[in-house]
């Protein structure tokens, strides 16, 4: 079960990712931000209403809070790293963010066996690999890296606190719930700091662009809280260390979204990253 549910978390972030990446060419990241989790918190206002979530609260959900503070910042990072590209590069990069995770499961009393062990190894380093990242080159390149790192490491955190935000399925609802309050709540007063100073949140064309963008905004709001539900759900199921290494192959899955949609070219390098991160999957799954 821990192997199933991070591996939909993988497919659905990278998915979201995707296209977050291709929204924000178009549309001002903040912009993004907000309007997709704005419509994730309708959506799961009524879940928690519909379960009767609110009579789990408890402090625990502090957690969630921390989650919706760092998400915003984490996200924004990398949604303009997505803009400077290629998302071949940039989202592997991200992956780096499991260290985090990692990490809490390990002083958390995880304690991976050697096929375990192997399989973290292979995977981390596939991943790491299927960036390919090219850190010579212009100054767009290099932004595009650190914006990234410190994106991955803003995700790695978010993991780390979802995951101790409720012990029940229903519990979980009025975590994330939570956590898109607070995303809407920082992301939403990084936008009016961003218009006081002369930003723009509307992009050319005017709101008709972003009512035509709508389901695909709703789309990534909702594909990222699905995310954060499976990953919390493999993390209670499992180890922890297990399902942050499998839930972190989401770049791949954004890569090859990239390759198949853009036709970005994949490297020698990031192809060969790609079946190592596969190869370790293999190995936690038979684990």
């Amino acid at each position: 079960m821990t192997a199933a549910f991070a591996l939909a978390t993988a497919l659905l972030w990278g998915l979201a990712d995707f296209g977050g990446g291709l929204l924000t060419r178009r549309i001002p990241a903040l912009t993004v931000v907000v309007v997709s989790q704005t419509l994730a918190v309708l959506v799961l206002g009524t879940l928690v209403l519909a379960t009767g979530a609110w009579t789990e609260a408890g402090p625990q959900l502090w957690y969630a809070v921390g989650a919706g503070v760092v998400g915003p910042a984490a996200m924004l990072a990398f949604y303009k790293a997505l803009a400077l590209g290629p998302m071949g590069v940039v989202s592997p990069l991200d992956s780096l963010g499991v260290v985090v995770p990692v990490t809490v499961g390990l002083l958390l009393g995880d304690r991976p066996g050697l096929l375990q062990l192997a399989g973290v190894v292979v995977a981390i380093v596939g991943v790491t690999l299927a960036g390919g990242p090219e850190l010579r080159g212009a100054p767009v390149q290099r932004q595009a890296v650190l914006l990234t790192l410190f994106a991955a490491f803003g995700f790695g955190s978010v993991m780390a606190l979802i995951a101790e935000s409720s012990t029940t399925v229903t519990g979980l609802f009025l975590a994330l719930l939570v956590q898109r309050v607070t995303n809407v709540l920082v992301g939403g007063g990084a936008l009016y700091a961003s218009v006081r100073r002369g930003g723009r949140a509307l992009p050319e064309g005017g709101p008709a662009v972003i009512r035509a963008a709508l389901p695909a905004l709703a789309f990534v709001g909702l594909a990222d809280v699905a995310a954060n539900g499976t990953y919390a759900i493999a993390a209670q199921q499992g180890p922890v260390v297990v399902a942050a290494v499998l839930a972190s192959l989401y770049p791949v899955v954004t890569a090859l979204a990239a390759f198949l949609y853009l036709k970005e070219r994949l490297r020698t390098v990031q192809a060969a990253g790609a079946a190592l991160a596969l190869g370790g999957t293999v190995l936690l799954a038979a684990a």
